[in-house]
C-alpha cells in the first residue's frame, strides 16, 4: 500500500488504498518516512484516519441522505423506504462519522429499536444501512475498513401473521364495503380474495391487462420485477364484468391513501379488529391450497418466488393428515 522512493534528495511516501484519497508526504530521513508510512497504514486499516482535505467528516446520516436521493427512487417500494430512512435519521447513530462507526454502535441501535418495533422492521432497517454503507465504500469514495452491520447478530425472523378471514367476517366486511362512499372498495376486496394479488398489483391493474374471455390477468409490474399471468375464477370474472370502465383505463382507480382510509372505515363498521388488507392475500393463498392446488400451481398464481414462504399458508392439521394415511 505504501511506496517510498527518492525524490530530489529526499524521501517521498505515497499511500494508496481503495476507497480513500491518496496520501503523500516528503521526509529528509528514510527512517522518518518508514515510521510515518506504518502509522498511516495502521490508521487507515483501523478507520481512524481523516484525510486533511476533509474538513467535515462524513456521517452515517450523510450517507443515508445520499442513498435516499440517488438509490431509493429507483425502487418500487420507494415511499416505504423513504419513510424507514426518515425514522433511522432521527437516531443518534446517524451523527457518528463513518471512520468512527463500529459494530457496537449498530448493535446499540438494534437493541434500542427492539423495544419499539417488530423484529422484521429492524431487519429491514439494518439492510438499508448495510446497503448504504456498501455503496459508500465501493462507489462513493468513502473509506470504511469494514461494514459494521455485517458483524452483528440480526433479529430472528418472526413466524408471520396467521390471520384468517372467517365467513361471518367476510360477509360483514363486504356489506360494510358496499355501504362505503367509494364504489371501488367492495369489488376490490372481492377480487383480492379471488386472485391473491398484492395491493400494489391490484391498484396498478389496467383494463388492457385483462382478458375476460380467456380469464387471465397479466401483471406487468410485480414486487419481484417479473411479469405474471394470473388465472381468473368465474367469480373474479363476474366482478370485473360488473365494474364500470374508468376513462384512465385503471381497473381500480384508487390511491393507496384512499384505500387505507376506506379500508379502516369498513373494518370499523364491520366490527372487525386486527385485519390488514394484505391479510386478504394470505386468505386467498390459503384457499388455493384448500382447493387442492399444489405448491408450484399456487406459486405461479401468487408470484411467490421462495417456495418456503408458502409453507405457512397451508395450515395443515394433524387430523387431516391422519385421515389421508388411512
Amino acid at each position: 500500500m505504501a511506496t517510498i522512493y527518492r525524490h530530489y534528495g529526499a524521501w517521498r511516501v505515497q499511500i494508496r488504498k481503495q476507497g480513500c484519497a491518496p496520501l503523500s508526504k516528503t521526509f529528509f530521513r528514510k527512517r522518518d518516512a518508514d515510521l510515518w508510512a506504518r502509522e498511516m497504514e495502521r490508521c487507515l486499516e483501523l478507520g481512524l484516519f481523516q484525510h486533511p482535505s476533509s474538513t467535515t467528516p462524513t456521517t452515517l446520516g450523510d450517507v443515508l441522505d445520499r442513498y435516499v436521493r440517488e438509490v431509493s427512487p429507483h425502487k418500487r417500494g420507494y415511499s416505504s423506504e423513504r419513510y424507514r430512512i426518515a425514522k433511522i435519521r432521527r437516531h443518534d447513530l446517524c451523527r457518528i462519522a463513518l471512520h468512527k462507526l463500529q459494530s457496537a454502535d449498530i448493535a446499540a441501535y438494534r437493541n434500542a429499536r427492539s423495544g419499539e418495533v417488530a423484529s422484521s422492521t429492524i431487519r429491514k432497517e439494518l439492510q438499508i444501512i448495510s446497503h448504504a454503507l456498501d455503496l459508500a465504500a465501493k462507489e462513493w469514495g468513502e473509506h470504511l475498513p469494514q461494514n459494521p452491520v455485517k458483524d452483528i447478530r440480526k433479529p430472528t425472523e418472526g413466524e408471520g401473521r396467521e390471520r384468517r378471514l372467517g365467513p361471518d367476517e367476510q360477509r360483514a366486511l363486504l356489506e360494510a364495503a358496499a355501504k362505503s362512499h367509494n364504489q371501488w372498495l367492495e369489488p376490490l376486496i372481492g377480487f383480492a380474495l379471488e386472485t391473491g394479488m398484492r395491493r400494489g398489483e391490484l391498484l396498478a391493474l389496467s383494463w388492457p391487462d385483462l382478458s375476460l374471455e380467456r380469464r387471465v390477468a397479466c401483471l406487468r409490474v410485480t414486487k419481484s420485477g417479473r411479469s405474471r399471468r394470473v388465472p381468473l375464477s368465474p367469480r373474479a370474472v363476474a366482478i370485473m364484468a360488473a365494474l364500470p370502465r374508468d376513462p384512465r383505463d385503471r381497473v381500480f382507480p384508487l390511491s393507496k391513501e384512499a384505500l387505507r382510509s376506506t379500508w379502516k372505515t369498513a373494518c370499523r363498521r364491520a366490527a372487525i379488529e386486527d385485519l390488514r388488507f394484505h391479510d386478504l392475500r394470505h386468505e386467498a393463498t390459503t384457499r388455493l391450497f384448500e382447493k387442492g392446488l399444489n405448491v408450484m400451481e399456487v406459486s405461479s398464481i401468487t408470484g411467490h418466488r421462495d417456495l418456503r414462504m408458502l409453507q405457512r399458508y397451508t395450515h395443515l392439521k394433524a387430523e387431516d393428515l391422519a385421515r389421508k394415511l388411512g
